[in-house]
């Protein structure tokens, strides 16, 4: 099979934990460790988040005068690289001497008039004040918003369009390589004025819709995201809650999730089963297995029952 697993934030920092190296490490030893088995007489692609990571960068560029520091895409592709060489190293200590792994740093297309520029969305970086927030905005042009009972700064988050490289990821699988691709959502590239060249764009992509397109162009047969939670529940944190098995993708997204957690997964899984009539699955790390084989996790199908 070919197989897209996502993983979310905890595969790299649980929830609370501090951004230490050791927290990272433990972390991807522990993920390394459910991919090995998955990676096992498979095709696999394995897509990271980097929203700690990046964030964090974002706050040290900010030491800086405005004009001198790197846009998001440029410090995207540094988490993207710290992080696939951290995942790359423990995998291949997981896997035969003989199986490949390798991480690509991947250009993702966004449209330039996308309207997410004009509505930044995606926080990123510490909690502030409001006091904090308002000072800083002004300071640096940043838009800021609110994210539960503090401000953060608020940065463009484009839909993904194309997925770039595809031609060299089939390449690497065809030749049996585990390839890391598409981490943190992929660089965001954008076609310039001339109408030919791409060039870089100061914005962010969910992670979970990019999985989603990556694995719907590379026609896999399965797409696994992969989280901290054992499936999609209706009713969340409510005493009715309730998780879901299998459900059809039509159903499921006819519901309202919420969009800075369990809605992009949703619809990432929902457009990719919708667009290529396999099977997506969410559901919790720990239990990769069992998604797999189709027994955990809430499984989206074309075909599958009504919520």
């Amino acid at each position: 099979m070919r197989i897209v697993v996502a993983l979310g934030g905890n595969a790299l920092l649980k929830r609370g934990q501090p951004l230490t190296p050791a927290n990272q490490l433990d972390n991807i030893r522990t993920a390394a460790a459910q991919l090995a088995h998955v990676a096992a007489g498979n095709q696999l692609v394995v897509t990271h988040g980097n929203g700690p990571q990046v964030g964090l960068l974002a706050l040290e560029a900010a030491a800086y005068d405005a004009a001198d520091a790197f846009a998001l895409d440029v410090l995207g592709a540094q988490t993207d690289g710290m992080i696939g060489y951290l995942l790359e190293q423990e995998l291949a200590n997981r896997l035969p001497a003989s199986r490949a792994v390798s991480t690509l740093l991947t250009r993702v297309e966004v449209d330039p008039r996308d309207p997410a520029f004009a509505h930044p969305s995606k926080p990123i970086g510490p909690v502030y004040t409001e006091q904090q927030a308002n000072a800083i905005a002004s300071q640096r042009q940043w838009t800021v918003g609110r994210d539960g009972a503090g401000m953060r700064r608020l940065v463009a988050s484009p839909q993904p369009r194309a997925v770039l490289g595809l031609d060299s990821i089939r390449l690497l699988l065809d030749h049996g390589a585990v390839v890391i691709a598409a981490g943190g959502g992929g660089i965001p590239v954008a076609v310039g004025a001339d109408g030919r060249s791409l060039q870089g764009v100061d914005a962010v992509i969910d992670k979970d819709l990019c999985s989603g397109l990556l694995a719907t162009q590379l026609q896999a047969d399965c797409l696994i995201i992969a989280t901290d939670v054992a499936a999609v529940f209706l009713d969340w944190g409510l005493p009715q809650q309730r998780a879901l098995g299998s459900v059809s993708a039509a159903s499921l997204a006819s519901r309202a999730f919420p969009p800075g957690s369990m809605g992009p997964k949703v619809r990432a899984a929902c457009d990719f089963a919708t667009s290529t009539g396999h099977r997506a699955v969410i559901g919790s790390l720990a239990r990769i297995d069992a998604m797999l084989a189709g027994t955990a996790g809430t499984q989206v199908r074309v075909d599958g029952p009504a919520v």
